[in-house]
């Protein structure tokens, strides 16, 4: 009788909580709000300019070209350009850095032509028309040869054809069809690509080919040359070998190795204590030195630099208070630039409250069928950033939707962000869990623990290819994303205590949201049950959430760092972690309930949570960081491991793929080992080996990392 008087209370308080969420996600676009005041977001709105963004982009990466050789001697165009208008801007503390690359020389295209000479002379391809028709890796070459085909260039096509001498042409990936030819006698190939399922077939896409391994001689094969073709043009050039034609052609490549560096630009707006940086923003702007993609990634550097224009200007003009912390910003080669810059910087940013990296921000969402992404942390960096964003998403989202149409009338749109010679279409937005792939993953690591979020437009019909050319991005997007940034950033940065409260509270209620959705998935765990697995189902929904509960907590307990009086607001925030303990536990009865509904049905006794021997174990081992290792510098962890004696690697093997750095995050003197595991299979497709979670752990140890 008592269970069912707890049911029916926790039920109620269940239901009433669901019940908000579902209001709260049918929002009402005429009354929503910002954790900023309305004055300080019609600044920030007003002064953001998505064609100052654009017209960036255009200037560093509106098409795909040749390098002079001088950049590579000098600054490349894109750090000057970047650099320059830092300095315009009156940006403070805009500098140029320049490091080593791990080679010290790069590949450079200079010329690159291919000319049929028989039976008619014609151009067929050149790299001065488009930069992704030779292939980066190519060598110097001067030859004619006859063409020949070779399907899709596997070495049984190849074999089959007599392609000493000659230049193998067929339809694929072009450093396959290269690596088998050239093993053949092939002087190099001519790729028509049909590597993905293009929505233009003027797509070329971005190509390498290098020197190919020889297994008979257990030696290395010289890199020949390679060309590419889109699948329009090529196509009639296909058909012509199909038919039997004899075409010979003349191949003309020129490439040079030039000297290699990295060159990183940082900016800094600093704050009434400049020493305390909040917010660290990143964008790579270089993805190597021959792609120059304009959305993938000239778009997140074109955003973060209209980002500190903006604030900067408010900021010098007294339209907008400085802010209590400084906000710092970066632009350079993606990871290879990053990686040292943290380093190099390290004792000056690993107090750095968060990171927000934008990559691949500006793409015309309606043309790409894409939708705007915020990449949360993980479970290991659980941070109020992610919310704090969310807030300006959905203002945006809210604000610009297609659903209010009846512009002209008393339901026009009410917070309209729209470039004047942008899109005017909805927002389009997604707040999803971590994805990595970009460089706030060294933020994110380990050994730095400054959490970063990654800003992105997804899908992209152009990525990696030719076709990612300024055409595709949009000046109203870009506006979009630049509000939502630096309105981000300056919250962040100019928090006080009444701002650290209205942040939890944007938390807590999206936790509610965020749970709900939780306990929906692990209802259908259970309801998907079956007799035989129900034991199973009805542990791993349990721990589903619980896990999601935790980070929701940990969530909450790190806006403290914003309050400047900690005594004040911390037991406002326990206050909040109580109240997600509560939605937990009305979770889990009725969890619970569903479960005995569903063990009824298979005629069998409800089944309870046993822990088995090593679960147990797991249970009762609370790890902690040995504190010399909470900031030890990007990369570390690695180096630590890596450096164990064998013997301590052989002890406590390994044997299954588990995410090392996510563990080493979870650890923090409260979470239990199982706890760990909970957090990881809430965060992944596949559950993780728990014996190897706690080999890790003693890894961790012995590496001086951890204790127990």
């Amino acid at each position: 009788m008592k269970f069912k008087l707890q049911i029916k209370v926790l039920l109620c308080l269940f239901c009433f909580i669901a019940a908000t969420s579902v209001s709260k996600g049918q929002y009402t676009p005429w009354h929503y709000w910002t954790l900023l005041p309305e004055a300080q977001m019609n600044e920030i709105i007003g002064e953001a300019s998505g064609e100052t963004a654009w017209k960036t982009i255009m200037e560093t990466g509106g098409y795909t070209k040749n390098r002079r050789p001088e950049e590579y001697r000098t600054t490349f165009y894109e750090a000057d350009y970047f650099l320059d208008k830092l300095l315009w801007y009156g940006v403070p503390g805009a500098r140029l850095e320049r490091l080593p690359a791990r080679t010290e020389l790069t590949w450079n295209g200079i010329k690159g032509e291919l000319w049929e000479v028989s039976p008619q002379r014609q151009k067929l391809v050149s790299y001065r028309d488009n930069a992704f028709q030779l292939t980066m890796g190519s060598n110097s070459a001067d030859v004619k040869a006859e063409l020949v085909w070779v399907g899709s260039g596997t070495p049984g096509e190849i074999a089959g054809v007599d392609v000493a001498g000659k230049i193998a042409v067929g339809h694929g990936h072009v450093s396959l069809i290269h690596g088998n030819a050239r093993r053949a006698g092939a002087l190099g190939v001519v790729a028509i690509s049909n590597s993905r399922n293009y929505i233009d077939p003027l797509q070329i896409p971005e190509g390498r080919i290098g020197d190919v391994p020889d297994p008979e001689s257990n030696g290395r094969i010289i890199a020949g040359f390679a060309f590419q073709m889109n699948i329009r043009e090529g196509q009639y050039l296909r058909d012509r070998l199909l038919r039997g034609e004899r075409i010979e052609v003349h191949a003309q490549v020129e490439t040079s190795m030039e000297p290699n560096e990295l060159q990183n630009i940082d900016a800094i707006i600093y704050g009434e204590d400049p020493d305390a940086t909040a917010v660290i923003f990143s964008a790579h702007i270089f993805e190597g030195l021959v792609k120059q993609g304009a959305n993938d990634n000239k778009s997140g550097g074109a955003a973060i630099l209209e980002v500190a224009r903006v604030l900067n200007t408010l900021i010098e003009e007294g339209r907008i208070p400085r802010p209590k912390r400084s906000i710092r910003f970066w632009w350079g080669p993606e990871f290879s630039g990053s990686r040292p810059w943290v380093d190099m910087h390290f004792d000056e940013i690993k107090n750095a409250y968060c990171n927000i990296n934008m990559d691949m921000v500006g793409e015309w969402l309606s043309l790409h069928n894409a939708h705007f992404g915020l990449m949360r942390t993980t479970f290991g960096n659980a941070h109020y950033v992610n919310d704090v964003l969310e807030n300006y998403y959905r203002f945006v989202g809210e604000g610009n939707r297609e659903r209010v149409h009846n512009r002209g009338q008393i339901n026009k749109i009410p917070h309209r962000i729209v470039a004047p010679f942008g899109a005017d279409e909805p927002f389009h937005y997604s707040v999803e869990m971590h994805y990595g792939s970009s460089d706030h993953v060294v933020f994110n690591d380990f050994g730095v623990r400054i959490p970063g979020v990654m800003m992105i437009a997804w899908p992209d019909l152009w990525y990696h290819t030719s076709g990612d050319l300024v055409d595709k991005a949009d000046p109203t997007q870009l506006r979009r994303a630049v509000v939502i940034g630096a309105a981000a950033a300056y919250t962040i940065a100019n928090a006080d205590t009444d701002m650290a409260v209205n942040i939890a509270g944007e938390i807590a209620g999206n936790a509610t949201r965020r749970l709900g959705h939780q306990i929906n998935v692990a209802m259908d765990i259970v309801s998907r049950s079956n007799a035989e697995d129900m034991t199973a189902n009805y542990k791993k929904a349990v721990w589903l959430v619980e896990a999601h509960a935790e980070n929701e907590k940990a969530t909450l307990r790190s806006v403290n760092e914003l309050a400047s009086e900690d005594d004040k607001i911390s037991p406002h925030i326990e206050t909040l972690v109580e109240s997600i303990e509560n939605i937990k536990q009305a979770h889990l009865l009725a969890l619970e309930s569903q479960m005995r509904m569903k063990a009824t049905e298979f005629g069998m006794i409800a089944p309870a949570i046993v822990l088995n021997e090593l679960e147990k174990k797991a249970d009762a081992m609370i790890p902690e960081l040995a504190p010399e290792t909470y900031k030890m510098g990007q990369g570390k962890l690695t180096v630590k491991i890596s450096d164990l004696p064998d013997a301590a690697i052989s002890s406590y093997p390994v044997v299954t793929r588990i995410d090392r750095t996510e563990i080493a995050r979870l650890v923090n003197g409260e979470n239990s080992v199982l706890m760990i595991k909970k957090m990881l299979d809430a965060q992944n497709r596949d559950e993780t080996d728990l014996q190897d979670i706690i080999n890790f752990v003693y890894q961790l140890r012995e590496a001086g990392v951890a204790g127990f």
